[in-house]
């Protein structure tokens, strides 16, 4: 079947998949956490939550009568943490990953949500899914805080050998995410460099500069330290230096909330002088929390898998959960499409 068809097809199925395939036993602290989480998000859902894992085992952790619109969907494997992407794949077909992209793929799902092994996610939605037309590399898009509304930074994480012309690829699919799913019209993009002026970085972010610069929506080079300051929408680099801004922002944010807890002193009265400081830094303690965000996307292609951190709490879940309604309900993936054919034409390969 050719590919601009089989793309077709798949819309069709997505249009109709209500549902979201909940990966119940990946994360460290599945399976409670997982289960956990799903119950939080069910009564805010206007859509059922497959929960995929060992049925014996998640039985057990819900409650009795089980919520009305979470149906648990039975998985005999796990696909470790640490396991190799490509191997779990070929070795363990019937794992909660796979099976939970496989539903996705058979229509029963229009979106997929996990928490476990990110390389076995992003590489079953891959092979199982395929790539949109025109896009040749999925990406990862994290949400940010910053000092305006947040930003969205691509490829956080997918897609770690690229060439320059996959970051224009990243670029119209930020975009498509910035509008539909974070409300922001005609989103700028920014490339991610160490330094603002045209000219800066090394081969692979001149060229890509030389790539994003014709379009109207590029507004140029943004260092690290700016793209926390500036109201931007989107970021793009290689998943390699994504991945390196992701780790080590979440590290400085982990670092600043427990200063401010050491600070606070533990007698209880001097402790009360503090409350009115607590009133300034519960909004800061917030927009830091990974939770908040719940997970991010994983782009490009014919299916929809949020990513979530591994060491994902409940209100994590939940979120994630809340976020993947948002993509279904955003036609994210046919927007993307459209945003591809507009860049390269109705025959994009």
């Amino acid at each position: 079947m050719p590919r601009s068809e089989f793309a077709r097809e798949r819309a069709e199925q997505l249009t109709l998949a209500e549902d979201i395939a909940l990966d119940a036993m990946g994360g460290d602290h599945a399976p409670e956490e997982i289960v956990k989480g799903a119950i939080e998000a069910g009564p805010l859902l206007n859509r059922r939550i497959l929960l995929v894992g060992n049925e014996s085992v998640l039985k057990a952790l819900l409650p009795s009568p089980a919520p009305k619109n979470i149906e648990i969907v039975h998985a005999d494997e796990v696909v470790g943490m640490d396991e190799k992407p490509l191997e779990a794949f070929r070795k363990k077909k019937h794992s909660s990953i796979q099976i939970g992209v496989n539903l996705v793929q058979e229509g029963r799902a229009g979106a997929f949500v996990s928490a476990g092994n990110t390389g076995a996610c992003s590489s079953t939605s891959l092979l199982v899914w395929r790539q949109i037309p025109g896009i040749h590399r999925p990406a990862i898009a994290s949400p940010f805080p910053n000092a305006g509304k947040g930003f969205v930074l691509l490829d956080a994480g997918a897609s770690p050998d690229v060439d320059p012309e996959h970051l224009l690829e990243f670029a119209i699919m930020g975009r498509a995410y910035a509008s539909q799913v974070m409300g922001r019209k005609n989103p700028s993009v920014h490339l991610l460099n160490i330094g603002e002026e045209e000219g800066k970085g090394n081969a692979f972010a001149k060229q890509a500069y030389t790539l994003l610069k014709p379009h109207s929506w590029f507004a140029g080079n943004i260092e690290g330290k700016d793209m926390f300051s500036t109201d931007c929408d989107v970021v793009v680099c290689d998943a390699f230096v994504g991945n390196v801004a992701l780790k080590t922002s979440e590290g400085v944010a982990e670092l600043i909330v427990k200063m401010i807890r050491q600070e606070i002193p533990s007698n209880p009265l001097l402790k009360m002088l503090y409350w009115p400081v607590r009133k300034v830094t519960a909004p800061l303690r917030t927009k830091m929390d990974y939770a908040e965000y719940g997970g991010s996307p994983l782009l490009g292609l014919n299916g929809i898998t949020i990513i979530c951190h591994g060491r994902s709490n409940a209100k994590a879940i939940k979120n994630a959960l809340l976020q993947a309604q948002k993509g279904i309900e955003a036609r994210l993936m046919e927007t993307i499409r459209e945003a591809v054919r507009h860049e390269y034409g109705q025959d994009a390969t």
